[in-house]
């Protein structure tokens, strides 16, 4: 069968434009008012078209191949409330710098507002959480205006990593075709580079080597050797302590990794310690409660916030915002640094290793729960896999563990959402070549249990899903169990996976035991025909008694 391309201009500029900036990936959800646009991108050669029905798992799924590719990847809708449902994704998005393209079919301005179905106000839709919002126009006199808008969208996206919008009005007929796309011309938009030349580097070096206890928080970060390298060589000066969370995706013996681990039971004399002169941050959002706490309540005479795009004071103390990339930056400030002497590194390091003995202690008395899975999953994991951890009390449980270095980590921290992790994980397990597993807790998996009606999920792609019956963190966050609502904020329920699993063709497996857990996980692993879902259930009632203990324990 011959090629088909839409006959309607506007939607060949919108495709050409895809094709000339290298999208060469769009999720498609079903509709009509998009058809020119579906029949173009479908029938181009070099743009891969995949179909998912839902449009808030496809933008999440988009943004999980966004995440792996690190390249823009554009997610197209019908008009109506089909846009709305983007939003979660669109916001993620914006917070994680991830670059994606919302393409949107509307109607003409004259007929919205007349009381036809599926027409709502579809421009500027994303106002808050938007880099670029282009509204064309059918019309071949706005050609120029669009080709200016639609080649500015793309390019935003590409330089500034984040999501835009282009929203496209036809009117009908909606499915006449021709045989050939046409080619367009895009202005080249010019892009604000970084002027590094405004950096005070010395001035930054004078305050830096007369401190005696410097802390590098480093939150959200995608694996990078050049970073790790850096570190390695920050991690020799005594006077400096490097706290990494899960997903900083940086590993290192010299580190805290499990900050709530060391934290926890710290007195206000001990705090007074800890704090130290200057605090370097960069990354992406911190998990970590207890120390963003610690830091507001304990400030650091300098505070430094590392980004390429925007400073975050999420410290309410920040001095210095450097807009380089970090790699930039302690590239040209180690040149010119020198290391302190100082107990501060060796004495915190002291008191971390205590802690990882006694975590070992306790891990190995307790009965089946969640922390003990926990341990049970990290230590299963195969080497050189992805793992994706959804939010809430997943994230923070892992955070607690050591993590094998050789894994890359990765979580919706950008707003920090249960909304779209498994959507974002089968993106993400689309698009790499490692094996992708996803660590989620029940909330999480049922609310986005669309993510699974998907035809591009990999055979290998696996799902641990630990199922406490409800949002056990509001059982380990102060507050709701002092009110009479709990049954609202835990939401409790009866569901299991293992229908869903059938209906969408997953190999299922269920655990309810420490040993039955340990068997299970020996060949969950390995190759299959069909992706899997292992599902864990842990005992609600005793779960945050046994995490409460924890913490008193390793004191």
């Amino acid at each position: 069968m011959h090629k088909m391309y839409p006959k309607k201009e506007l939607a060949q500029l919108v495709i050409s434009a895809c094709h000339q900036f290298d999208v060469d990936t769009v999720v498609i959800s079903p509709g009509s008012r998009n058809a020119p646009l579906t029949i173009g991108f479908s029938n181009h050669p070099e743009i891969e078209s995949l179909s998912v029905v839902d449009e808030r798992c496809a933008a999440f799924f988009a943004l999980g191949i966004a995440q792996q590719k690190r390249k823009p990847i554009a997610v197209l809708c019908t008009s109506g409330s089909a846009l709305l449902n983007y939003y979660p994704a669109v916001a993620e998005a914006f917070y994680s710098d991830i670059p994606l393209i919302i393409i949107s079919a509307d109607r003409p301005k004259h007929l919205i507002d007349i009381g036809d179905g599926q027409t709502i106000r579809q421009e500027n839709i994303f106002e808050h959480h938007i880099l670029f919002s282009a509204n064309l126009v059918e019309n071949v006199k706005f050609n120029a205006r669009n080709s200016q808008l639609i080649g500015e969208a793309l390019q935003t996206a590409i330089v500034q990593k984040g999501p835009v919008h282009i929203n496209v009005p036809f009117d009908e007929p909606l499915y006449d075709t021709v045989k050939e796309l046409q080619t367009f011309s895009f202005p080249k938009i010019s892009m604000s580079s970084l002027d590094n030349s405004n950096i005070e580097y010395e001035k930054l070096a004078s305050i830096w080597n007369k401190s005696e206890k410097k802390v590098i928080l480093i939150g959200v970060n995608y694996p990078n050797e050049e970073l790790h390298n850096l570190m390695d060589i920050y991690s020799e000066d005594d006077s400096v302590l490097i706290l990494t969370e899960t997903t900083s995706n940086l590993y290192h013996d010299k580190t805290i990794n499990a900050i709530d681990q060391l934290i926890f039971s710290l007195d206000t004399n001990d705090f007074e310690e800890l704090k130290p002169d200057i605090l370097i941050t960069f990354g992406g959002m911190i998990v970590s409660k207890r120390i963003k706490k610690f830091f507001r309540n304990h400030k650091p005479k300098h505070h430094w916030n590392i980004d390429d795009k925007k400073a975050t004071n999420t410290f309410f103390c920040l001095t210095e915002f450097i807009q380089t990339s970090p790699v930039d930056f302690f590239t040209n400030f180690n040149k010119i640094i020198e290391n302190k002497e100082s107990d501060y590194q060796p004495k915190w390091l002291k008191i971390r290793d205590n802690r990882r003995k006694k975590h070992t202690e306790y891990i190995k008395t307790i009965e089946h729960s969640d922390l003990k899975v926990f341990h049970q999953i990290l230590n299963s994991c195969p080497k050189n896999i992805q793992l994706q951890i959804s939010n809430s009390a997943i994230i923070r449980y892992t955070q607690l563990f050591t993590l094998n270095s050789s894994l890359t980590v990765f979580c919706n921290r950008g707003t920090s959402g249960i909304d779209g992790s498994t959507s974002t994980a089968v993106g993400a397990a689309f698009a790499s070549d490692k094996q992708t597993i996803l660590i989620t807790g029940d909330l999480s998996f049922f609310y986005d249990s669309n993510a699974l009606w998907n035809n591009n999920i990999p055979r290998n792609f696996r799902i641990i899903l630990v199922n406490n019956s409800g949002g056990n963190i509001f059982k380990i966050i102060p507050g709701p169990s002092s009110t009479n609502a709990e049954k609202y904020f835990e939401t409790p329920h009866c569901l299991t996976a293992e229908h869903l699993a059938k209906m969408y063709g997953f190999e299922y497996l269920k655990v309810f035991t420490s040993e039955g857990v340990e068997e299970e996980l020996k060949g969950f692993y390995n190759k299959s025909n069909q992706p899997k879902i292992l599902e864990i259930f842990t005992p609600s009632s005793k779960n945050d008694g046994i995490l409460k203990e924890y913490f008193k324990f390793i004191k």
